[in-house]
């Protein structure tokens, strides 16, 4: 009888470690989720992952992420040789939110350096996962702004500052709004390079002293994909090829869809009038 149940004590206890090493794989995973969903480079994903899973014991952790995905093996080799913990998690839709990733950033060196428990650290992981991100008004306020600059460096006057300023408004409204309704990315920096060329056109029409060139290359600098360049660049460097290739891709992808929706509209244009652009 003594011998029955200290067999299920150690089933049970068994069962308890397994399950504890779940939870700290599943929690190094959301983390590197976060990252990769909110603009990290691949290679900080995998070294976040690494370092929380070797802070609680792990003797192997194998990672592999790429942008659309993240694969992660772990083992304890002072328990079971032959048990190998491996989750796999696909990353559909990715955005841009810096803060979130530097509070993912902050919470790992905190979880590493501390005994924070694992489900009081799934809970700060949520929290940090379902911050809201800034209002539609304050995107295109400051992405206004920034156009109308990027449109003085051109060498724009007031009125074409003005007119970047009033573009990127709407360029940044265009982009939210079909992001979402889940637009295809692709398309949808075609609608808004189109939408940045159509206002740019409505307001030369205004004033003479309004140029097209400058009001477009003010408004299209909301959509540059300036972050998936330096990701590519970073990756590429840390010697992660495919995550490398792959956002320079994307890049190249958002690119030429804003240009051939801005060229589209000009070309339009200039068949209707049978002129010149101002």
């Amino acid at each position: 009888m003594y011998n029955e149940l200290q067999g299920i004590f150690i089933i049970q206890g068994d069962i308890m470690i397994y399950t504890n090493r779940k939870k700290i794989l599943v929690l190094a995973l959301y983390a590197g989720e976060i990252i990769l969903k909110n603009g990290g480079e691949t290679y900080r994903v995998e070294d976040t992952i690494m370092r929380i899973c070797k802070s609680r014991g792990f003797s192997y952790v194998d990672s592999y992420v790429t942008p659309t995905g993240i694969f992660v093996s772990v083992d304890n080799k002072s328990e079971n040789q032959d048990e190998i913990l491996s989750y796999v998690k696909r990353i559909k839709s990715r955005t841009i939110n810096l803060n979130k990733v530097a509070k993912v950033n902050d919470f790992s060196r905190r979880f590493v350096e501390t005994d924070i428990g694992v489900e009081e650290g799934i809970k700060i992981l949520k929290s940090i996962d379902y911050l809201l991100p800034y209002p539609y008004y304050i995107h295109a306020i400051f992405g206004g702004l920034a156009s109308g600059f990027f449109a003085l460096l051109f060498g724009a006057n007031f009125l074409e500052f003005l007119s970047a300023f009033l573009t990127s408004i709407l360029v940044t409204y265009t982009l939210k709004f079909l992001d979402s309704i889940e637009f295809p990315p692709f398309l949808t920096h075609i609608s808004a390079g189109a939408v940045a060329a159509i206002m740019a056109i409505l307001l030369s029409l205004l004033h003479p002293l309004i140029n097209i060139d400058k009001v477009i290359i003010g408004a299209i600098m909301v959509m540059v994909p300036g972050v998936a360049i330096t990701n590519a660049v970073r990756d590429s460097i840390a010697g992660d090829l495919v995550a490398g290739l792959s956002r320079a891709a994307e890049a190249l992808i958002i690119a030429t869809s804003i240009a051939f929706g801005v060229g589209f509209i000009l070309r339009l244009w200039l068949f209707i009038t049978g002129g010149t652009l101002l």
